[in-house]
């Protein structure tokens, strides 16, 4: 089993728990390999909490010791399965930065792209990739040297990276749009309604926006917030962002 899961992670990313690989599966993300510590419990929590996809598990999960589960990752979850899925596949298999050969410069959004601007925290970076799936964000781009698709950014994203396009890319390679940046300085984002086809990007948790990113703004914006209080955290931050894209949209089947 352990040369089996070194061949197969060598293209592939972890989904630490039930949850992520929940996700992965619902977003059609390629899972080659899939262990559970107790098969039968976990399939009586699909049964309960993902019956879609009771099928699908009962074929793929392999039951393996507790011990041997903890020889493979470095902190089994409490739900004792981990997988291994396709990085790039699934929902996630386009790409915001690369014209597909033959076709358009730059196709027409129906949804922003979040942009965060050399990020730090793998958690925070997560957390927004999780936000975009659920907001429908168009996908998240990273600028700087945090692999987005790193181990602690998909246990934090719960597997949503396959809901969603991920991609790392320098600012210079952003695809095109008008960009509407946060900043303090920036106008109230109440007065703006923000385009289908925006970028929108927010700077790292520890020194905001880089020069060259803010330069190449085409506005800034900024959340309302009430007097001495510093900063919001980046993942609330994108969350009041698209909420207020959201808000300004009818409600799906309208």
């Amino acid at each position: 089993m352990l040369r089996q899961w070194r061949a197969t992670s060598a293209d592939s990313v972890l989904l630490d728990g039930f949850h992520a690989l929940k996700h992965a599966l619902r977003f059609e993300a390629r899972v080659p390999l899939a262990l559970a510590a107790d098969r039968r419990a976990v399939l009586a929590l699909a049964e309960e909490l993902a019956p879609d996809l009771t099928g699908p598990l009962s074929q793929m999960l392999r039951e393996v010791p507790a011990e041997t589960l903890s020889g493979l990752v470095p902190r089994p979850h409490p739900t004792g399965v981990a997988a291994l899925a396709v990085r790039g596949s699934g929902r996630s298999g386009g790409s915001l930065t690369r014209t597909p050969a033959g076709g358009a410069p730059h196709d027409v959004r129906t949804a922003p792209v979040v942009v965060l601007d050399n990020p730090r925290h793998l958690g925070n970076v997560g957390a927004v990739i999780r936000l975009a799936a659920g907001a429908g964000a168009a996908g998240v781009l990273t600028t700087g040297s945090v692999d987005p698709w790193h181990p602690n950014v998909v246990r934090a994203s719960a597997g949503l990276h396959f809901a969603t396009v991920v991609e790392q890319c320098e600012p210079e390679a952003l695809p095109s749009g008008p960009l509407f940046a946060l900043d303090p300085e920036g106008e109230d984002i109440r007065t703006i309604a923000l385009p289908d086809d925006a970028l929108v990007a927010f700077g790292s948790e520890r020194h905001g926006l880089s020069a060259a990113l803010r330069d190449r703004a085409d506005h800034l914006l900024a959340l309302p917030m009430q007097p001495q209080v510093s900063s919001y955290n980046l993942a609330t931050s994108v969350a009041m962002t698209l909420y207020h894209w959201m808000a300004g949209r009818p409600p799906a089947g309208d």
